[in-house]
């Protein structure tokens, strides 16, 4: 069985081991002692805070886990100041919506990174994978969504 991998930044990277270092540096062991609390309360077969405290710890360790995991099989997306003629997982794409007559700018980054909030989107996005080595200029029909749409390559950077 084939390993996934996860593209990210070099940014991503640098959040991801930063939120690892709180989890186990911070929450871990405010959550170990909530635990030892709650077990000093006595019987924890009607402890909601004992319960509360464990399904907490079992959050933490869940994420540890996934980010442990996903810097294992990190492979940075690189940031190089070169070629901007093709779409790239790294680029920033600045594109006119045809049917909502506006231009929008969105950066492609790895499914781990996505943020549409902050107009970062998946390299998986119906979207992406629709201008994904494409040029400025191009014009291409987004499926994978329930209507699909038409949307014109304006601008590419790094």
């Amino acid at each position: 069985m084939e390993q996934k991998q996860y593209l990210l930044t070099q940014d991503g990277i640098d959040k991801l081991k930063e939120e690892l270092r709180n989890l186990i540096d911070n929450k871990r062991p405010d959550v170990i002692k909530l635990i030892q609390e709650a077990r000093e309360q006595g019987d924890l077969s009607e402890n909601a805070d004992y319960d509360a405290a464990k399904n907490l710890q079992a959050e933490i360790e869940g994420r540890i886990k996934e980010i442990q995991e996903i810097l294992n099989y990190a492979q940075v997306i690189k940031e190089e100041k070169t070629d901007t003629r093709k779409v790239k997982v790294g680029s920033k794409v600045t594109i006119h919506d045809a049917s909502e007559k506006s231009d929008f700018t969105y950066e492609i980054v790895g499914e781990v990174e996505a943020d549409p909030d902050h107009n970062k989107i998946s390299n998986l996005s119906p979207l992406s994978k629709a201008i994904l080595n494409k040029t400025v200029g191009t014009t291409v029909e987004v499926h994978g969504v329930e209507e699909p749409y038409k949307i014109k390559i304006l601008k590419i950077e790094n």
